[in-house]
């Protein structure tokens, strides 16, 4: 395991790369999400996150949309895995309650699409499911968790 400085990493997490659309979608999501109060969204998925953490990670690109608002766009779909805890803290599951309800201050639907171009990266874009609630296994402890899956619209 590799041993990360987290105050330091997370406390850059605002500063990615923007060169390219992957890039620029990430740096969006990432200061979107940093609006939740305590949430830590690093710029890379680390070994051994430390909760409440949110890691961001592309999960399919669907090329050349042909019946979207704008032509030559394309759906990205990027799944937000957050982690709350372990999943033996009875804190864990009511701060994961939180953070899936879409009305709540710490929403991460209402963070994600509260800039839907996701500062210029993007044309808009949804968080259009949670994938319930699962343990999550991380070197020897065990963290709750749900993933966010944002469909994203770009060029």
């Amino acid at each position: 395991m590799a041993n990360y400085d987290f105050k330091l990493l997370y406390a850059n997490h605002w500063k990615y790369d923007t060169s390219t659309p992957m890039s620029a979608i990430r740096n969006g999501l990432a200061m979107n999400l940093a609006t939740i109060s305590g949430l830590r969204v690093p710029s890379e998925i680390p070994d051994n996150p430390a909760p409440p953490t949110a890691l961001l990670r592309p999960e399919s690109i669907v090329y050349n949309n042909s019946f979207s608002k704008a032509a030559g766009t394309h759906t990205y779909t990027w799944v937000v895995l957050v982690i709350v805890g372990r999943a033996s803290e009875r804190m864990a599951q009511k701060t994961l309650d939180t953070y899936a309800d879409p009305r709540s201050s710490d929403s991460i639907k209402a963070a994600i699409e509260s800039d839907e171009t996701l500062r210029g990266a993007a044309l808009d874009c949804r968080v259009s499911e949670m994938r319930g609630y699962q343990v999550i296994p991380i070197g020897e402890n065990q963290y709750l968790g749900a993933e966010f899956v944002v469909t994203i619209i770009a060029e």
